[in-house]
């Protein structure tokens, strides 16, 4: 089974929905020089912007208390992002660009024949291989800076430009400020980090029903839906069952004192003469055995049928934030959606025990706990939640913006 973890990052820059109270965020762009008119302000996962007046100011009104990444672009600058919390007031802060500038002495010019097929690499592991990343296009690859590292197997991607992505499933062009990538073919874990911002696409009538309805498919069931119920304590309500994930001791592996004491046995065998013909000589098939044992996992992921309690899980941190801090892993089932034959098919599928029925099946692994998450489902701490199964196989191609509100209720 092909095993891939993902830690979406992107999640962390997204704000809140938190009370009734909104606040406004305002400043000025500027260069070295002075102001900058017409640049381009985005709020990192929504379809917030403004562009600066001609003295270089811009205001962002009616946000509500949380984590909020600003985006600015402006031709011939580099991009720029800024992490900005909102509390109990609003904010002023001013943002200084740096020209985009190269000249012919830095520019290195090496013509990579395998480019291509890590371009496609990078196309697979960051849209994804979901039916709706099909209908996904970059406009931009040319941006893209990709490097493989033989001794590692690991690929890199980055770039000092917005990427631009146009999904004409969900119906949405996204400016991506793409902070890392990095895939490892050894391991098969995936990393990615960045900041989106949405645009509507253009489209008829038609098209738009199209759109809302892949875009509620998309949203119910995702991480974010997930998070957000949590918030309110509907996660049951709303389709999603709980379970832990223990580590109990691998049965098939001996333990540690035999495994050693068989070793040392092999690697110092008797040699004294006259005893046997092969007195001496390393059994090297039996050697095999007990490195293979050596190497085998010294614990298994082990599926616990008692249901979770969300009560229990979601602790209070403050009116705008709640937080999740547990161990081992959590195996979190939407109960009102399948498992499509695409997903199976991906790779990406974790284990099930026979008896669990087909619905979405995502891990939930904490690599720095606790994790703080706000009404909207946008969390604070993104780099410490680590996903397998169905939210590590939905990518950028499934994502909606963090103030996506469905038409429909499940």
């Amino acid at each position: 089974m092909f095993r891939a973890l993902l830690i979406f990052c992107f999640l962390c820059i997204f704000g809140a929905e938190a009370n009734a109270q909104t606040y406004s965020i305002t400043g000025i762009v500027k260069d070295n020089v002075g102001p900058l008119p017409g640049a381009g302000v985005y709020i990192s996962g929504y379809k917030i912007a403004t562009a600066t007046d001609a003295d270089g100011k811009f205001r962002l009104p009616n946000l509500k208390p949380g984590s909020y990444d600003i985006l600015v672009q402006m031709i011939g600058y580099l991009p720029f992002s800024k992490n900005i919390i909102i509390s109990d007031k609003s904010v002023d802060v001013n943002f200084t660009l740096k020209d985009n500038t190269v000249t012919l002495k830095e520019v290195v010019i090496r013509v990579d024949p395998n480019r291509q097929k890590y371009i496609n690499q990078f196309k697979e592991y960051f849209i994804g291989k979901t039916p709706n990343a099909k209908l996904c296009k970059i406009i931009n690859p040319q941006v893209l800076r990709v490097n493989y590292d033989i001794t590692t197997s690991t690929l890199t991607v980055k770039t000092d430009e917005f990427l631009i992505v146009e999904n004409k499933a969900l119906g949405y062009r996204i400016k991506y400020m793409l902070d890392y990538f990095e895939y490892n073919n050894r391991t098969h874990i995936i990393y990615y980090s960045g900041k989106p911002f949405f645009e509507e696409l253009k489209a008829t009538n038609a098209k738009k029903k199209k759109y809302i309805a892949l875009r509620e498919t998309a949203y119910y069931g995702s991480a974010q839906h997930f998070l957000k119920s949590l918030f309110k304590g509907k996660s049951k309500e709303e389709g999603f069952v709980i379970n832990k994930i223990i580590q109990i001791p691998n049965p098939n592996r001996a333990p540690d004192s035999i495994i050693n004491k068989n070793l040392l046995t092999l690697k110092n065998p008797p040699g004294k003469s006259g005893i046997k013909k092969n007195a001496g000589k390393i059994d090297t098939s039996l050697m095999a055995y007990w490195i293979t044992q050596q190497n085998l996992p010294k614990t298994i992921d082990k599926f616990n049928n008692a249901e979770i309690n969300p009560d229990t899980l979601v602790n209070f941190y403050n009116k705008d934030l709640r937080y999740l801090n547990y161990t081992n892993a959590l195996c979190v089932s939407y109960t009102k959606e399948r498992e499509s034959t695409e997903y199976s098919n991906s790779g990406f599928w974790v284990f099930r025990p026979l008896y669990i029925p087909d619905y979405q099946l995502s891990v939930v692994k904490l690599t720095n706990g606790p994790v703080r998450f706000y009404e909207n489902g946008g969390v604070l701490d993104g780099r410490s939640l680590l996903y397998e199964g169905y939210w590590a196989y939905e990518k950028v191609a499934d994502m909606v913006p963090m103030d996506y509100v469905p038409v429909t209720k499940k």
